[in-house]
Parts: structure tokens; sequence; C-alpha cells
């Protein structure tokens, strides 16, 4: 963790991949930080255009003047020293070369060793999230851009990495340097399930059933995801097949602790909303426990882990049914939880662009820089929308 940055200084931050859906929402929270300032904005579709432009939303913020740059721009202002704060919102397969790139061009300055400590980089795409280099190329169907670099980061939910070795790319259980978000569906489906296995509480199979919004899709219109075809059905996709399948695997099964991946059965659906996930856990108790004592343990279990880690946990647990309306333009994420005998079902709500993705990137380097988790986080729900 960072620890000699000046007390309340603004940190210089860098966006790739900036004219996307999550890079605007990224953007947002931002806006917002008390330590992370978006200087830097790199756009392959719009450079020179201004931000505001692109997202309308931010107008009147301190992202005002600031225009989209090159990738080579960017890249060039990452190798001027000091501290710095990394995003890549670019899409799946784009990040590992640019991350080469950037790592590479900053050890040509110099600033790699002692240089770096005040240098971290989060993941918003997919390319970071598993450790294996052969397991990465299985599910994307082409080669990983740069293995080398695969040891560097650390992917898990923030509230679940403890420096154990389970739940890092690593081995090392040393606290991480660099991290990756881990997917919309995998964040809202281990919340749900974490607690209950780092518990020992229940068996080895989890089924989930999840509904996405459109925003979900990116920004880019495809005949199956574009919001008219969508906005009034609902529809599964990729049933036990959905790329997220081996992410659950690997994040739930870390909070055994015995190695072991559980028997992940997920089945995707096509919301007709925009923003949002509501998960349905089905999960089998080892023996039977009370929906109000399960809540009091996941409960406790954030809570207890907050105080030792000094973090913030944005999950809260209840046995009433979370609504999305609860979540939606925040980084919470609502659990409702029910039993009937060993039978336990945990629905599970959170916002896919922010929770998801940009919030989970943001609490991330909150905790590489030794910041408070909760800064610039803290939001209310929009209520309605």
């Amino acid at each position: 963790m960072t620890s000699d940055a000046t007390r309340d200084a603004p940190i210089v931050t860098a966006v790739h991949g900036g004219s996307g859906y999550v890079a605007g929402e990224l953007l947002r929270l931002l806006a917002l930080h008390p330590r992370f300032v978006a200087t830097h904005v790199a756009s392959t579709s719009q450079p020179g255009e201004s931000v505001v432009a692109t997202f309308p939303h931010l107008a009147g913020t301190s992202l005002d003047a600031l225009r989209f740059a090159s990738e080579e721009a960017v890249l060039d202002a990452c190798t001027r020293g000091g501290p710095l704060a990394v995003f890549l919102a670019t899409p799946h397969g784009s990040a590992a070369p640019l991350a080469k790139r950037l790592f590479a061009a900053r050890a040509a300055a110099g600033l790699e060793g002692a240089g770096s400590r005040d240098f971290h980089v989060v993941d918003l795409s997919a390319d970071f999230r598993f450790p294996d280099a052969a397991q990465w190329a299985s599910i994307y169907g082409k080669p990983h851009a740069a293995p080398e670099l695969l040891p560097r980061f650390t992917c898990t939910v923030p509230e679940h990495f403890d420096g154990d070795a389970a739940t890092a790319s690593s081995s090392s259980a040393a606290p991480p340097r660099h991290a990756a978000q881990p997917g919309c569906f995998t964040t809202a489906a281990t919340c749900a399930a974490w607690p209950f296995f780092k518990l020992g509480l229940v068996e080895s199979d989890v089924f989930v059933s999840a509904i996405t919004g459109s925003s979900g899709s990116g920004r880019t219109p495809a005949a199956n995801t574009h919001h008219p075809e969508r906005h009034a059905t609902l529809y599964a996709y990729n049933a036990l097949s959905h790329r997220h399948e081996p992410e659950m695997r690997r994040l739930i099964g870390a909070a055994s602790g015995d190695g072991r991946a559980p028997d992940v059965e997920f089945v995707p659906h096509s919301g007709p909303f925009v923003r949002g996930i509501h998960a349905t856990l089905r999960m089998t108790l080892r023996r039977e426990i009370a929906a109000e004592a399960l809540v009091a343990q996941v409960n406790e279990l954030h809570q207890q882990r907050a105080r030792t880690t000094g973090g913030r946990s944005f999950v809260l647990a209840s046995t009433s049914a979370p609504k999305l309306t609860e979540v939606v333009g925040t980084n919470k994420v609502r659990l409702g939880i029910a039993t009937r005998g060993r039978t336990l079902v945990v629905t599970s709500v959170i916002d896919n662009l922010t929770k998801g993705a940009a919030g989970g990137a943001v609490q991330w380097m909150n905790r590489l820089f030794g910041l408070p988790d909760g800064a610039g986080l803290e939001l209310p729900g929009l209520g309605w929308y």
C-alpha cells in the first residue's frame, strides 16, 4: 500500500477507453473524488473532442475543460513521475497489450523500483481476471497478450481481499500493487455466495440466475443487445456457458480456503432496463439455520473484516427482498436471505456500471493507495430513474 503520498494532495489519474459507458461512469465518480483527479482520458475514436460533449450529464463539473487524448499522449503523460492512478476501461483483449506498453514505457523512463510505489493500475476489462494465461485463452478464444504481467494483478471483490494467496492472481500474500475488477455478473454472484462459503455453512453446489440491464452490453448496439430489442422482453442467453461462470468458480471457491472450486451453474438473462443486475442464487446449507441468524452472521462477518482491514464494506444483508432501485447509482450490494429447511436462496442486487465496474474499480484504487474504501463512493441511491 502507498503510505508516503502527500496527505490530501491530488493524485493524477489517467483513464484509457474513455468514451464507453463504464468510462463515463468512472468519470462521474472521479468528478466527486477527494483525491483522484481525471487529468488524462484516452479515446481511440474521439481524440481532441470534449469529454462532456460525449457525456452531457457530466457538464457543470470539474470535467468541463477536459478533452479526450490519444493513447500515445496519455501513455506519455504516465511516464512523468509522481503519484499516478491508471484505469483501463478498454475492451477485453485490448487492456493487456496496453498495460504491456505502459509498464515498458515507465521502465524505460526509470520509474520502476522505488519510483513505482505510488503507481497503481486497475483493469476493468477481463484481461487480468485469471492467473493462468492458458485458462484465459480457453475462455476468450485467443492467446493472452501479456502473460508475464498476470502475477502483478490481483482479482477479487475488494471486500474479499485479505492478502490471502487463494484470492490473488499472484502467489504472494503481500499487498497487491495492481488490481483487476471482476465482471459485473461475477461481482453480484460472488458477493451473494462468498460469506456462506467463508463461514463454511453451505455445500459446494451453487445455481445462479441473473438479469442484467442493457448498459452491460456496452455502447455499440448489436442485434441481440440493442435496447429497443430488449426493452419490453426478457430472455436467457449463454446458459451454462457464459464467460463469467469460471470467474465465479474461482472467486467463490477461494472463500472456502480448501482450494476446491464449487460447481457453479449460471444462467444469465437480458432484462428490459438500463442499469443494474438482479441475481438469485440457490445453495444448500450443511444444517438448517434460520434466515435471521444467517443475516446476523453475514453482516457481522463484513463488519469484522472492515474493522480488521480499516476498509469499508458496501454489502448489507437482510431478510427482505432487495430492489434494484436501492442500489442504482451507488456502490452498494444488497442481499436478501431466505431459507426453507436446508435450502438457501440469496437475492443480490448491484448497479452493473458502479459496483460491478467503475465503483468497484475506484474502491480498489482507494485500497491500493491506502485511502478509505469509501472515498468518493458514499453515494445515495437515485430512488427513481
